[in-house]
Formats: C-alpha cells, structure tokens, sequence
C-alpha cells in the first residue's frame, strides 16, 4: 500500500484547520457588532420565521456582511495564490493584470454618472461590467500565443488607464460630495451590504473559483519553468486564459461589491505556502480558506476599534499588509545576496 507523504499529511490537516477557524471567525463576526445581539434567540428566531429585532438584525445586518467577508476574502486569497504561481513572483497580486483597478473604474462609472442614485444595484454591476471589459481587452491584447512578461505589461497598461480615468471622474465630480462618496467607496468596505449583493456576486465567484481550481496540476508543472509544463502537455495560452478569465470573475466581482481590499492576495499565499510544500497548486484552496479569514478577522477588528464612523476596510488590510511587504522584501534581498 502506498504511503502519504509528508506534504500530503499536512494538506489533510491544514484545510480542516483552516475551515474551523473560518467557521469559528464567522460565529464572530455574526456575533459582534456595534450592539449586543442574542445569537442564540436570533437564530431560533430565523429559523422559526419570527420577524423580532434579533432576528432582522442578524438576517439583514450582520449574516450578509459575514458571508460577503467570507466569500471576498476567499476570492481574493485564491486569486494571488494563482496570479503569483502563474507569474512565479512572490510579489505578485491580483491586482497586476488590471482587473481590481477596471472594476473600481466601472463603478465609478456608475457614481459619476448618477446611475447609482436611480438603480439600487448599479454600483456593483458597473463593478462587474468594468472587470469583464477589462477581461475582454487582456484577451484580446494577450492573443493565443503570448508571455507572461507580455501579461504582465497589459496589466500595467490597463492599471494606468483605470487610474487616470478615475482620477479624471474625481476631478470633474460634479460636487464634492460626489468625489468623497467615490473616495469613500474606493477604500473597501462590507458596511451596508445585503443578500442582494451577496446573490449578485456569488455566481460569478463559483465560476472563477472554479477555473482557477481546475489549473492546479498546471501550476505544480510551471513552477519546473515553462518549457518544462508545455513538455508535460500542458497549454500554457489555454494555462493563462483560465487564470486570467478566473481571476477577473472572482476580484472583479469581489471588488465591485465591496470596494477595494488590497494586500490579502499577497500576504496569504505567503503565509501559507511552507505549510503545503511550496506547491503552486495545493495552494489554491488553501489560500481562498486564509483570506476569507484574514478579511472576516480584519472586519471584527474595524468593528470592535472605538472609532466613529468606522475605519474603511481596505484601510485596514493595508495597514496589516504594507509592513508584511516591507518585511518581505527585505527577507527576498538577504536570499539574493
């Protein structure tokens, strides 16, 4: 019979940690808030139809922001694990081919155009709207055939295109109060969200998960170089298309939803990467459970600080992520030397 080996023994530990203390975080999350809330009655209360107080609260408050945290932060912990194990750079992140940036720009669109105002969900299907254009430009830039390094350059050309057209919609803002509501919502945040949001962004995260998952034994073959994956029989253009096609659905959804929520896709993958082996597509899953964490832990932080209105989240994870960077790469310079 064969024996598991060592990095197969800690997977099979390390996934059901991390789905605990993912459950764990978000009993958390559903429990603290601004006020003390019954879980317990709230719940019963749910399941039993019963319209109280603790009962709405926790339908139409608290469990949408859990499970859009949730669901944010797995997006974006499973979209740098495979942005950095397509690109092999520890520095890599979702947001290097463009498509957190074009999100953000789509629902600026929306602000600057009044659409907002008028349709209640306009904002995040502008969101949506802006990756999926942008997902359609890096194709057709990309073609059948192209490099990394040429993915690598289309995102750098669509970031500064995103940021200068939104920079133009903050200086043209017609009042403002319109440019600091767009600011606002350009610093993340799982405030004020409901179901709807959650429904809306949901489907399109499943089907990005699931192309990024379905690129795991590619990815173990890239880290050997690419000459090595395409003599193994891997597609490395049919490679690119799943990750890039992928990643646009599920940050640019998560982006369109909440805003921007910057560093989790670049601080989790490192964390977790010894405790797999090092392997690009063990990682995938692993990643998606610690940045669902990281996010919900990071949403119990904003909540539980004595400050009034609430630090934005991306502010948050931005603070948590710039040291750990800094950090990182002084680790890569002493490597290197």
């Amino acid at each position: 019979m064969r024996r598991p080996t060592v990095d197969g023994i800690r997977l099979s530990f390390l996934l059901p940690a991390l789905g605990l203390i993912l459950l764990a975080m978000g009993v958390a999350s559903l429990a603290v808030g601004y006020a003390s809330l019954p879980l317990a009655q709230a719940v019963s209360d749910v399941m039993a139809g019963r319209a109280s107080l603790p009962a709405l609260v926790l339908a139409e408050l608290r469990l949408p922001r859990s499970l859009l945290g949730a669901l944010v932060g797995f997006s974006l912990g499973m979209a740098g694990a495979a942005v950095q194990g397509l690109m092999r750079n520890p520095l890599a992140e979702p947001g290097v081919i463009g498509i957190s940036s074009s999100a953000a720009l789509g629902a600026v669109a929306t602000f600057y155009s009044g659409l907002s105002a008028t349709i209640a969900l306009a904002l995040p299907l502008g969101g949506i709207a802006g990756a999926l254009l942008a997902t359609l430009v890096l194709f057709i830039l990309l073609g059948r055939g192209a490099s990394t390094m040429t993915l690598i350059l289309a995102g750098v050309a669509l970031n500064s295109f995103a940021g200068a057209a939104t920079a133009l919609a903050l200086n043209l803002a017609p009042n403002p109060y319109a440019a600091l509501e767009i600011v606002f919502w350009l610093m993340g945040s799982l405030a004020d969200r409901s179901m709807s949001h959650v429904w809306l962004a949901l489907p399109l995260m499943l089907f990005g998960w699931a192309l990024m998952a379905s690129t795991a034994p590619a990815l173990d073959a890239l880290s050997l170089g690419e000459e090595t994956a395409a003599s193994l029989g891997f597609d490395l253009g049919w490679l690119r298309a799943r990750l890039i096609g992928g990643t646009a659905l599920a940050v640019g959804s998560a982006v369109a939803v909440t805003g921007a929520i910057g560093f989790v896709g670049l601080v989790v993958p490192h964390l977790l990467r010894p405790l797999v082996g090092h392997r690009p597509g063990r990682l995938l899953i692993a990643s998606g459970l610690g940045g669902a964490i990281l996010v919900l832990a990071a949403d119990l932080g904003v909540r539980l600080l004595p400050v009034r209105p609430e630090l934005k989240l991306g502010v948050v994870t931005a603070l948590i992520g710039a040291p750990f960077l800094f950090a990182l790469v002084q680790r890569l310079r002493r490597e290197a030397l």
